[in-house]
């Protein structure tokens, strides 16, 4: 057995490539079980022998007590900016090589100059200082001169290594840039929205992904820091003390991933104007689909011995330049406050907006999510506001400039009042349950803005199953008239649907099969197939085997249908809310007049107990003979549940070939698995 001296040293290797895997390669080679082992048994050796804990051990990531404020720092080599090119047109970058040129005293005899070309990162400027190979000190830019001392959140970013692979040099300090990606970004605000739904004091979302990570980065707690999904890469060179500095930028960034530093790799190697003109265009076109915000690209003379030629000028480097992009964030005037009905019938309030160029595109509407974050920001008709577009993410009101509100500005938002509790399209109910931040229409089978959705719910496989009716046809059928609603599917003709783009005779042959068969169905399909609001397939099954006649179950009081089995108070009102609504009825009527029919009974009385009554099921893993749908389908009959998830209250894991976490949790909790043989025999003995 290796010594615990030996055994924490190889734990701490082993960590150390899985991090730099997962955060700078992205591509693990254990899963996430495998990691969080190996972590655990660090940490308890380490608690067990103290003295081989070390800085650069991955257990000390997250450290610190929170402080009272951040230390200076003073640069030994102060971070410099780099001059702006503004001009975003080609000519930018024409002007900034004739410069290069000029300054070499290079004629148009030479050849061009070799220019590394990289992005500029929209995110916060750090100093890394490593001492000997370890990080020792992390700082922020400040005024070039002098920084603050976040070594300790700076730590807890996965990406920046602890200790660099393969040099040990006395001082080698490291400049990059900290950042968000815009999908942490999102979804990072969104469990903010939700924070601040439910009362949370102190929380807020962030204008944008910059503001997060600057935010981040100069937390006073450690904790609160490590809980924000920064990112980082290294450009460049601060204080360099015993290590030769490659000849090239190009051969620098090289040698910084080669020591495991993160270091993008949309990055060029050009000649000459046109090289960065081309870089530039084509980063340009890509920008919107890039994980992070940029705000333009860098150019910088590629041979350090012409960087040393060129020197400064005023504290700018004249070897280096950033081409500049059109802004992503503007200020502009709300005109009015509309109200969007989404898909799945979802309020959204719309800021109509005085046109404004950002993100390089004319803006004229803004999302504000919905009426607590309108409410929030107080956004009101009249303000000027910022507004920011990044990527393809919709444009939105990021805050109000409450220096530029008028006199006479509107009266803060308020979408019930302003709709009269009616949806803008149908006239039909808004509704907001309890605890919901959203407004949302209630005429789901008859709003026409949520008519594609309502069409494909009702079509998919575990509703009426409704082969060859897909996203593609059903968008020709609504933005064409052919398909106004939903019991109009049923009408249908070869003649129509040849009119249609791409559907040829087999296909509309086959669909009008596939529409006839649906016809038939179960109470269940059908219910699960209306798409009310909660209302899954096993709920849509408790409903049918309770009711048996759709008629009764329409006609139900939320007294009646709480007694139906995991119905609670939010099932049975979204329930009655959708049957309430004259046109859901009509609807409904509609589709049975098409001739949709089902076998209706009396319904199971409360007292009539299945034999898996109150047993939750859950499959895994691919079984030899029985689909699964065909295993939940016999479960289900016996009054089993079958849930996605394993829990204490799961009563068996039916396990096939390559069953994965859902079995190994089972196991752990003592929850009894079963084979396919093993279901057979008990739902055998029935």
């Amino acid at each position: 057995m290796p010594t615990p001296a030996r055994r924490a040293a190889a734990l701490r290797d082993l960590l150390n490539r899985y991090a730099h895997e997962y955060y700078v390669l992205d591509a693990p080679s254990v899963p996430d079980a495998e990691y969080d082992r190996l972590f655990q048994e660090l940490q308890a050796l380490e608690a067990a022998h103290p003295e081989l804990s070390t800085p650069d051990s991955p257990t000390q990531r997250v450290i610190g007590k929170v402080l009272a404020g951040f230390a200076v720092v003073r640069h030994v080599v102060p971070m410099l900016s780099i001059r702006t090119e503004t001009d975003t047109e080609a000519s930018g970058a024409a002007t900034f090589d004739a410069r290069v040129r000029r300054e070499l005293a290079l004629t148009e005899a030479d050849p061009p100059v070799e220019y590394d070309a990289e992005l500029k990162f929209d995110g916060l400027a750090i100093n890394l200082r490593y001492e000997q190979g370890l990080l020792v000190q992390a700082a922020t830019r400040g005024d070039g001169e002098r920084g603050e001392d976040v070594t300790q959140n700076i730590r807890t970013i996965g990406q920046i290594p602890l200790r660099l692979h393969g040099i040990e040099a006395p001082v080698l300090e490291v400049r990059g840039e900290v950042y968000m990606r815009r999908d942490r970004f999102e979804a990072m605000n969104e469990r903010q929205r939700e924070l601040i739904a439910k009362g949370a004091k102190n929380e807020k979302t962030f204008v944008n992904p910059r503001n997060a990570a600057a935010g981040a980065v100069r937390q006073l707690d450690p904790a609160m820091a490590a809980k924000r999904p920064l990112s980082f890469y290294a450009y460049g060179l601060g204080d360099v003390q015993g290590w030769e500095i490659p000849e090239t930028q190009s051969g620098l960034l090289d040698a910084l991933a080669a020591a495991g530093l993160p270091v993008n790799g949309d990055r060029a190697v050009v000649a000459g104007a046109d090289g960065l003109i081309a870089f530039h265009q084509r980063i340009g076109a890509k920008r919107d689909a890039l994980p992070f915000d940029i705000d333009g690209v860098v150019y910088k003379v590629n041979a350090r011995a012409l960087q040393q030629r060129l020197g400064y000028v005023s504290r700018e480097p004249r070897w280096a330049v950033a081409h500049k992009y059109p802004a992503q964030e503007q200020m502009t005037v709300v005109r009015d406050i509309g109200v969007q009905v989404g898909r799945t019938g979802k309020l959204t309030p719309v800021a109509k907006l005085e046109p404004v160029f950002v993100g390089g595109t004319t803006v004229s509407n803004a999302t504000l999510h919905n009426e607590d974050e309108t409410r929030r920001k107080d956004v009101r008709i009249g303000d000027t506001v910022i507004v920011r577009r990044a990527g393809d993410v919709i444009p939105e009101v990021v805050g109000v400039v409450l220096d530029k509100r008028p006199a006479k500005v509107g009266e803060p938002f308020d979408l019930y009042k302003q709709l009269d509790g009616k949806c803008p399209i149908c006239a039909s109910a808004i509704v907001r349950e309890e605890g919901e931040v959203d407004w949302r229409c209630s005429g789901g089978l008859f709003c026409p803005a949520q008519r594609k959705q309502a069409i494909l719910h009702y079509a998919q496989r575990r509703a009426l199953d409704i082969e060859g009716l897909g996203d593609k046809l059903v968008d020709q059928l609504v933005d064409t008239g052919v398909i106004r609603t939903l019991p109009e599917l049923y009408k249908l003709g070869v003649a129509k649907l040849h009119e249609l783009e791409r559907v040829g005779e087999k296909s509309a042959a086959n669909l009008l099969a596939n529409l006839e068969k649906s016809k038939q169905t179960t109470l269940a399909r059908f219910l699960y197939g209306l798409g009310i609001r909660h209302i899954g397939e096993t709920t849509a099954k408790d409903l049918a085997r309770h009711y048996g006649s759709l008629d009764r179950l329409m006609d139900a009081g939320i007294e009646q249908l709480l007694e139906v089995d995991d119905v609670g108070p939010i099932v049975a009102e979204s329930i009655r809310t959708f049957f309430d609504q004259p046109h859901n009825r009509e609807v409904v009527e509609q589709l049975r007049a098409a001739g949709v029919h089902w076998e209706e009974h009396a319904g199971t009385p409360p007292t009539v107990a299945l034999p898996f009554a109150g047993k939750t099921f859950v499959l895994t893993g691919t079984l030899p003979n029985l689909t699964r749908d065909e295993a939940q389908e016999r479960i289900e009959a016996a009054g089993g549940k079958v849930s996605g998830s394993v829990s204490k209250k799961t009563a068996y894991v039916v396990a096939g070939a390559e069953a994965g976490s859902k079995l190994e949790k089972a196991q752990t909790l003592g929850v009894t698995v079963l084979d396919e043989a093993g279901l057979r025999k008990l739902l055998d003995g029935v």
